[in-house]
C-alpha cells in the first residue's frame, strides 16, 4: 500500500498542478496552547477554510504531528493522517491507540486519551489541498499534575538568640508535582523574604523517575525572644489549568532560648498570713528560658545559700519569729535577682496577774490583768464557769462575796489571724468567817411528841469552817450527814422530840463565828388503846360527831314533843312538879335549871311502853 502512494503521488500532484489556477488557497487556525489536568482527556482544535468557498478543492489530506516542546531540531512524527475516504493512525508511535480524529465541514480535532506527562509536546496540524496549496498550524500541550500537601518539620532542639547567624528552624517538602511546585515561608502569616544575616532560604528540587518534581526548602532564621511565641508555615503554589493554587501546611512553634533579665519571688503558701508553726513555700521564677536553676538567700545573710531541693521553690519548715526577714533568689548565671519580705506573725503566752491563785478578803477589790506579747492586734475575753464576764485586757472585781470565789479564765486571740489564739487563767480565794447558806438565823418548829426531826446546817467560809451542835431538851439525837467541799461544809442532824427542845449551829474559823438556832415546840400525842395512826384517829372524830348530832336530834325532838302535850309548863320563876298517877321503873325524871337560879326544878314522869288513849296522847 505504501508503495502505492508513492507510484500515484507524483501522478496527482501533477494532474493538480494542471488546474492549480482554478481551486481556492486554504487558510488555517490553531490555538496556542491547550492545558489539561494528568490522566484526563485533551482536545486539540484545528480550523481551516478555503478563500473561494465556491472552488474549494474536492480532494484534500489532513496529517497530524508531534514533536517535543522547545527543541526545533527534534524530528516531527506523524500520528495520524486522512482525506475524505479514509482515515489512518499511524503504527509504533506513542499515540497508537490513544488517539482520535474527528472532521466536519469547519475542521477537525485531535482527541488524546489518558494524558500523561511526555504528552507536553508540539501537536500539529497540516492541511494539504493540491493545487490550493497547503496549510499548517500547531498547539502546545500543557499538562498539570498538583503536588502532595506540603509536609513540615520544625527543628525540636532549642535554638539560642544568642547565635549570630541564622540558624535552621523548619523545612518544608512538596511532593511529586509538575509542572515544578513553589515554597514560600510565613511567620504569623506574613511572608519572609530573604534577607542576608536574617533570613534564608535553601531550595532543593528533585525530579523523580516519573517525571515528577519534588521541592525540599529549609528555612534559616536568626530568632530573637519574640519568637518563642511566633509560628512558622510553608504554603506550596503550583499550576493547574487556568490557575495557580496554593495549600498551606500546619503551623509549628520552635524552642527558643534566652537570658533570664527578670527574676520574681513570691509565697506560694500558705495563703494569707504566716504563723509561727507554719510550713512555707517560697517559689522564684525568672523569664530565661530554659529555667534556670535558681539561688536563695537572706538579706541579712548574702554570703549563705539556703538548701533548695527543687531549684526554684525554698521550703522553710516550721517556721519561727527569726525566720521573719527579706528573702532574695538569682540564678546561677545572672546577677538578677528578685526579692520579697516575709513576716512571720505570733502570739505569746497569756500572762495573767496574779499568777495562778489569789486570796482576798470578803469585801475587798481586786483588780486581773490578762497580756500576750503579739505582732498583731489581740482581742480579750474573761470568762468564769463557761460565762463571759468582760472584754479588754484588765477585769475588775468588787466587793468580794464568797461568790467571787472561782477560776477565772482569759482567752485572747487575734481577729486578722483566727488560729493564733492563746489562754491564761487565775483561782480567787475569798477569805472570811462563817456565812450561812440562806438567810434563816433561827428556825421555829412543832412536832408531835416521839417523832424525828432533821435539823440542817450549811454555812460556807474561808478557812474551812468548823460545825459543833448544842442541844438542849432532848438526849436521843445523831448527827446523819457530814460533807464539805473546800469553802462549804454541810451537817444534818436527826433529834427524836421528847418535849421542847433548842438546838443550836456553832460555825467557827480563824476569823469569825456564826450561829444557827432551832427552837422545837413539842405536841402532846393523843393515846389510845389500839395503835393510833392519822388516819385511824380521823375516823374516830368523825363517828363521835356523827353520834352527837343523834342524840341533839332526839332530845330536840322529845322536848318538842313534851311541848305540844302541855307536859312542860314554860315559867319564868318558881318550880313545878308534874307527877303522873302511875308509874313504872321506866319512868324518866328530867331536871331542868333556868339559867337565873338554881332553885327552880322541873320533874317529869312518863311511862314507857304501855299503850295509852288517844287523849293521852
Amino acid at each position: 500500500m505504501a508503495r502505492m502512494h508513492r507510484t500515484l503521488l507524483p501522478l496527482f500532484l501533477h494532474i493538480c498542478l494542471l488546474n492549480w489556477s482554478a481551486w481556492a488557497k486554504v487558510e488555517l487556525t490553531m490555538h496556542e496552547g491547550v492545558e489539561v489536568y494528568l490522566g484526563d482527556s485533551a482536545q486539540i482544535p484545528c480550523q481551516y477554510s478555503f478563500t473561494d468557498a465556491d472552488n474549494k478543492p474536492s480532494f484534500f489530506m489532513i496529517q497530524w504531528f508531534v514533536r517535543a516542546f522547545r527543541q526545533p531540531a527534534s524530528p516531527r512524527v506523524r500520528i495520524f493522517y486522512g482525506d475524505d475516504k479514509q482515515q489512518m493512525v499511524d503504527n509504533n508511535t506513542d499515540y497508537s491507540g490513544r488517539i482520535q480524529v474527528t472532521s466536519d465541514q469547519q475542521g477537525t480535532q485531535l482527541t488524546i486519551q489518558d494524558v500523561h506527562l511526555n504528552d507536553e509536546r508540539e501537536f500539529f496540524c497540516q492541511v494539504n489541498g493540491l493545487v490550493a496549496g497547503s496549510a499548517e498550524g500547531k498547539t502546545h500541550l500543557r499538562v498539570f499534575a498538583p503536588p502532595e500537601a506540603p509536609v513540615i518539620e520544625g527543628v525540636t532542639t532549642g535554638i539560642s538568640v544568642t547565635n549570630e547567624v541564622p540558624t535552621k528552624v523548619a523545612s518544608c517538602e512538596a511532593r511529586n508535582g509538575y509542572p515544578k511546585p513553589n515554597i514560600t515561608w510565613y511567620r504569623n502569616s506574613m511572608p519572609l523574604m530573604s534577607t542576608p544575616g536574617y533570613v534564608n532560604m535553601l531550595i532543593l528540587v528533585t525530579r523523580e523517575s516519573s517525571d515528577f518534581f519534588s521541592v525540599q526548602s529549609t528555612l534559616q532564621y536568626k530568632v530573637v525572644k519574640e519568637d518563642k511565641d511566633a509560628h512558622f508555615s510553608c504554603e506550596v503554589s503550583f499550576f493547574v489549568p487556568g490557575a495557580i493554587r496554593t495549600v498551606e501546611s500546619n503551623r509549628v512553634n520552635i524552642t527558643v532560648h534566652y537570658p533570664t533579665t527578670m527574676v520574681e519571688l513570691w509565697k506560694e503558701s500558705p495563703q494569707g498570713l504566716v504563723k509561727e508553726g507554719d510550713t512555707v513555700e517560697l517559689r522564684c521564677q525568672g523569664d530565661g528560658n530554659p529555667p534556670p536553676v535558681f539561688i536563695f538567700n537572706r538579706e541579712q545573710e548574702l554570703d549563705v545559700d539556703l538548701e533548695s531541693n527543687h531549684g526554684d521553690v525554698l521550703m522553710l519548715s516550721p517556721v519561727s519569729r527569726k525566720d521573719s526577714g527579706i528573702y532574695q533568689c538569682r540564678p546561677l548565671d545572672s546577677e538578677v535577682k528578685g526579692e520579697m519580705q516575709l513576716t512571720v506573725h505570733y502570739l505569746d503566752p497569756a500572762v495573767v496577774v496574779p499568777k495562778d491563785s489569789e486570796v482576798m478578803l470578803k469585801g475587798e477589790d481586786l483588780t486581773a490583768t490578762c497580756n500576750a506579747l503579739s505582732s498583731l492586734k489581740t482581742s480579750t475575753v474573761w470568762y468564769k464557769d463557761g460565762k463571759q464576764l468582760g472584754k479588754g485586757n484588765t477585769l475588775h472585781l468588787k466587793d468580794a462575796t464568797y461568790e467571787t470565789t472561782g477560776e477565772y479564765i482569759c482567752e485572747v486571740t487575734v481577729p486578722s489571724l483566727p488560729a493564733l489564739h492563746t489562754s491564761g487563767s487565775v483561782h480567787i480565794i475569798v477569805q472570811g468567817g462563817p456565812q450561812l447558806v440562806g438567810v434563816e438565823q433561827e428556825v421555829q418548829l412543832e412536832e408531835a411528841t416521839g417523832r424525828m426531826v432533821n435539823l440542817s446546817c450549811e454555812v460556807q467560809g474561808h478557812p474551812l469552817p468548823s460545825l459543833s451542835w448544842s442541844i438542849v431538851g432532848s438526849q436521843n439525837w445523831q448527827e446523819v450527814v457530814n460533807k464539805a467541799n473546800e469553802h462549804i461544809i454541810h451537817s444534818v442532824v436527826s433529834v427524836k422530840v421528847t418535849s421542847d427542845t433548842s438546838a443550836v449551829c456553832n460555825a467557827s474559823n480563824d476569823l469569825g463565828t456564826e450561829v444557827k438556832a432551832f427552837s422545837i415546840k413539842a405536841i402532846p400525842r393523843v393515846t389510845s388503846a389500839a395503835p393510833f395512826s392519822p388516819a385511824e384517829g380521823s375516823g374516830v372524830i368523825i363517828v363521835v360527831i356523827i353520834l352527837c348530832l343523834l342524840l341533839l336530834a332526839i332530845l330536840g325532838s322529845v322536848l318538842y314533843f313534851l311541848h305540844k302535850k302541855g307536859k312542860i309548863p314554860c315559867g319564868r320563876s318558881g318550880k313545878q312538879e308534874i307527877t303522873k298517877e302511875k308509874a313504872t321503873k321506866d319512868d324518866i325524871v328530867v331536871e331542868m335549871k333556868t339559867n337565873t337560879k338554881n332553885e327552880e326544878a322541873v320533874l317529869l314522869k312518863a311511862v314507857n311502853g304501855d299503850k295509852k288513849g288517844p287523849s293521852d296522847q
